[in-house]
Protein backbone atom coordinates (compact mmCIF):
# COMPACT_ATOMS: atom_id res chain seq x y z
CA UNK A 1 0.00 0.00 0.00
CA UNK A 2 1.23 3.29 -1.11
CA UNK A 3 1.09 6.22 1.72
CA UNK A 4 0.78 9.65 0.80
CA UNK A 5 4.14 11.95 1.83
CA UNK A 6 2.15 14.30 3.14
CA UNK A 7 -0.39 12.28 4.27
CA UNK A 8 2.26 10.43 6.44
CA UNK A 9 3.74 13.81 7.84
CA UNK A 10 0.77 15.06 8.88
CA UNK A 11 -0.23 11.80 10.90
CA UNK A 12 3.48 12.05 12.27
CA UNK A 13 2.87 14.97 13.72
CA UNK A 14 -0.53 14.94 15.22
CA UNK A 15 1.25 11.58 17.10
CA UNK A 16 4.23 13.84 18.06
CA UNK A 17 1.70 16.76 19.42
CA UNK A 18 -0.46 14.38 21.53
CA UNK A 19 2.96 12.42 23.24
CA UNK A 20 4.24 16.05 23.56
CA UNK A 21 0.71 16.69 25.91
CA UNK A 22 1.40 13.50 27.88
CA UNK A 23 4.98 14.00 28.48
CA UNK A 24 4.39 17.39 29.49
CA UNK A 25 1.43 16.51 32.05
CA UNK A 26 3.32 13.83 33.78
CA UNK A 27 5.28 15.24 36.27
CA UNK A 28 4.42 12.93 39.22
CA UNK A 29 7.45 10.10 40.45
CA UNK A 30 6.13 7.24 42.75
CA UNK A 31 7.32 3.55 43.44
CA UNK A 32 4.62 1.63 41.33
CA UNK A 33 2.77 -1.42 41.79
CA UNK A 34 3.33 -3.37 38.37
CA UNK A 35 0.95 -6.40 37.99
CA UNK A 36 1.47 -8.71 35.21
CA UNK A 37 -0.96 -11.30 34.96
CA UNK A 38 -2.87 -13.74 32.10
CA UNK A 39 -2.64 -17.51 30.85
CA UNK A 40 -0.02 -16.13 28.68
CA UNK A 41 3.67 -16.39 28.48
CA UNK A 42 5.76 -13.84 29.29
CA UNK A 43 4.86 -12.56 33.17
CA UNK A 44 8.42 -13.90 35.02
CA UNK A 45 9.83 -13.00 31.99
CA UNK A 46 8.82 -9.13 31.46
CA UNK A 47 9.18 -9.04 35.50
CA UNK A 48 13.05 -10.06 35.11
CA UNK A 49 13.67 -7.71 32.59
CA UNK A 50 12.45 -4.76 34.56
CA UNK A 51 15.32 -6.30 37.36
CA UNK A 52 18.23 -5.97 34.99
CA UNK A 53 16.97 -2.12 34.46
CA UNK A 54 17.08 -1.76 38.20
CA UNK A 55 20.22 -3.58 38.34
CA UNK A 56 21.81 -1.56 35.48
CA UNK A 57 21.02 1.66 37.05
CA UNK A 58 22.76 0.41 40.43
CA UNK A 59 20.26 0.13 42.05
CA UNK A 60 19.06 -2.99 44.30
CA UNK A 61 16.89 -5.72 43.80
CA UNK A 62 14.55 -8.01 45.95
CA UNK A 63 13.38 -11.20 44.47
CA UNK A 64 10.90 -13.53 46.15
CA UNK A 65 9.58 -16.52 43.90
CA UNK A 66 6.95 -18.47 45.12
CA UNK A 67 5.65 -21.95 43.96
CA UNK A 68 8.75 -22.53 41.85
CA UNK A 69 11.58 -23.40 44.61
CA UNK A 70 11.73 -26.80 43.86
CA UNK A 71 12.78 -25.84 39.64
CA UNK A 72 15.80 -25.14 38.34
CA UNK A 73 15.49 -21.60 36.70
CA UNK A 74 19.08 -19.99 35.36
CA UNK A 75 17.40 -16.05 35.91
CA UNK A 76 18.15 -17.11 39.64
CA UNK A 77 21.69 -17.95 38.78
CA UNK A 78 22.18 -14.98 36.47
CA UNK A 79 20.27 -12.32 38.55
CA UNK A 80 21.42 -13.96 42.10
CA UNK A 81 25.13 -13.45 41.04
CA UNK A 82 24.58 -9.58 41.37
CA UNK A 83 25.99 -7.90 44.20
CA UNK A 84 23.08 -5.75 44.64
CA UNK A 85 20.54 -8.42 43.93
CA UNK A 86 18.89 -10.87 46.80
CA UNK A 87 17.44 -13.57 45.22
CA UNK A 88 15.18 -15.89 47.84
CA UNK A 89 13.59 -18.85 46.60
CA UNK A 90 10.15 -20.47 48.51
CA UNK A 91 8.09 -22.93 46.85
CA UNK A 92 8.12 -27.12 46.70
CA UNK A 93 7.14 -26.88 43.15
CA UNK A 94 3.75 -26.33 41.14
CA UNK A 95 0.84 -27.52 43.50
CA UNK A 96 0.18 -30.22 41.70
CA UNK A 97 3.58 -31.90 42.69
CA UNK A 98 3.11 -31.09 45.98
CA UNK A 99 -0.13 -32.09 46.82
CA UNK A 100 -0.30 -31.07 50.66
CA UNK A 101 -2.27 -28.09 51.07
CA UNK A 102 -0.77 -27.52 54.94
CA UNK A 103 3.27 -27.44 53.29
CA UNK A 104 2.00 -25.22 51.15
CA UNK A 105 0.59 -22.76 53.01
CA UNK A 106 3.73 -23.19 55.25
CA UNK A 107 5.89 -22.12 52.30
CA UNK A 108 4.00 -19.61 51.20
CA UNK A 109 3.94 -17.82 54.61
CA UNK A 110 7.84 -17.93 54.68
CA UNK A 111 7.60 -16.39 51.39
CA UNK A 112 5.51 -13.75 52.07
CA UNK A 113 7.77 -13.54 55.41
CA UNK A 114 11.03 -12.71 53.38
CA UNK A 115 9.25 -10.59 50.72
CA UNK A 116 7.35 -8.72 53.56
CA UNK A 117 10.74 -7.93 55.56
CA UNK A 118 12.50 -6.68 51.59
CA UNK A 119 9.14 -4.10 51.33
CA UNK A 120 9.29 -2.75 54.70
CA UNK A 121 13.07 -2.14 54.74
CA UNK A 122 13.19 0.65 52.89
CA UNK A 123 16.59 -0.84 51.11
CA UNK A 124 15.65 -1.59 47.59
CA UNK A 125 14.13 0.03 44.88
CA UNK A 126 12.41 -2.88 43.34
CA UNK A 127 10.84 -5.95 44.88
CA UNK A 128 9.86 -8.92 42.57
CA UNK A 129 7.03 -11.22 44.23
CA UNK A 130 6.96 -13.98 41.18
CA UNK A 131 3.87 -16.20 41.34
CA UNK A 132 2.82 -13.92 44.24
CA UNK A 133 -1.01 -14.27 42.20
CA UNK A 134 -1.12 -17.81 42.38
CA UNK A 135 -0.57 -17.89 45.82
CA UNK A 136 -3.13 -16.07 46.51
CA UNK A 137 -5.53 -17.49 43.67
CA UNK A 138 -5.57 -20.99 46.25
CA UNK A 139 -5.66 -19.08 49.51
CA UNK A 140 -2.42 -20.11 50.99
CA UNK A 141 -1.99 -16.16 51.72
CA UNK A 142 -4.98 -13.49 52.83
CA UNK A 143 -5.12 -11.04 50.48
CA UNK A 144 -5.83 -8.54 52.51
CA UNK A 145 -2.86 -8.88 54.55
CA UNK A 146 -1.18 -8.51 51.12
CA UNK A 147 -3.08 -5.43 49.96
CA UNK A 148 -2.12 -3.84 53.37
CA UNK A 149 1.35 -4.83 52.70
CA UNK A 150 1.66 -3.71 49.03
CA UNK A 151 -0.22 -0.43 50.09
CA UNK A 152 1.50 1.03 52.71
CA UNK A 153 4.98 0.28 50.63
CA UNK A 154 7.77 3.15 50.70
CA UNK A 155 6.87 5.56 48.44
CA UNK A 156 9.33 5.27 45.99
CA UNK A 157 9.67 1.39 45.79
CA UNK A 158 8.56 -0.75 42.96
CA UNK A 159 6.67 -3.66 43.31
CA UNK A 160 6.14 -6.60 40.68
CA UNK A 161 3.83 -8.89 41.14
CA UNK A 162 3.17 -11.80 38.74
CA UNK A 163 1.42 -15.06 37.95
CA UNK A 164 -1.76 -16.04 37.14
CA UNK A 165 -5.52 -14.87 37.87
CA UNK A 166 -4.59 -12.13 39.68
CA UNK A 167 -7.33 -10.84 41.84
CA UNK A 168 -9.74 -8.13 41.28
CA UNK A 169 -8.55 -6.23 43.72
CA UNK A 170 -4.95 -6.79 43.08
CA UNK A 171 -5.27 -5.84 39.81
CA UNK A 172 -7.39 -2.17 40.71
CA UNK A 173 -4.53 -1.47 43.96
CA UNK A 174 -1.81 -1.74 41.00
CA UNK A 175 -0.41 1.26 38.98
CA UNK A 176 0.28 -0.98 35.88
CA UNK A 177 -1.52 -3.89 35.43
CA UNK A 178 -0.98 -6.31 32.24
CA UNK A 179 -2.78 -9.56 30.98
CA UNK A 180 -0.68 -11.88 28.73
CA UNK A 181 -3.15 -13.99 26.64
CA UNK A 182 -1.94 -16.94 24.86
CA UNK A 183 -2.44 -16.91 21.14
CA UNK A 184 0.14 -19.78 20.25
CA UNK A 185 2.04 -22.08 22.07
CA UNK A 186 4.32 -24.70 20.50
CA UNK A 187 3.73 -26.93 23.80
CA UNK A 188 0.32 -27.15 23.78
CA UNK A 189 0.06 -27.09 19.46
CA UNK A 190 2.74 -28.99 18.76
CA UNK A 191 3.64 -30.98 21.72
CA UNK A 192 7.14 -29.33 21.80
CA UNK A 193 9.03 -29.18 25.84
CA UNK A 194 9.97 -26.28 27.70
CA UNK A 195 13.42 -25.31 25.81
CA UNK A 196 16.33 -23.76 27.62
CA UNK A 197 16.88 -20.36 27.30
CA UNK A 198 12.47 -19.74 26.48
CA UNK A 199 11.70 -21.27 29.56
CA UNK A 200 14.12 -21.35 32.12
Amino acid sequence: MKTDPDAHQRMTQRRKEGFDRKQAAAHQEKGLLIVNTGTGKGKTTAAFGMAVRVLGHGMRLGVVQFIKGALYTSERDFLGAFPGCDFVTMGDGYTWNTQDRAADIATARRGWDAARRMIESGDYQMVVLDELNTVLKYDYLPLDEVLAVLNARPPMLHVVVTGRHAAEPMIAAADLATEMRVIKHPYREQGIKAQRGVEY
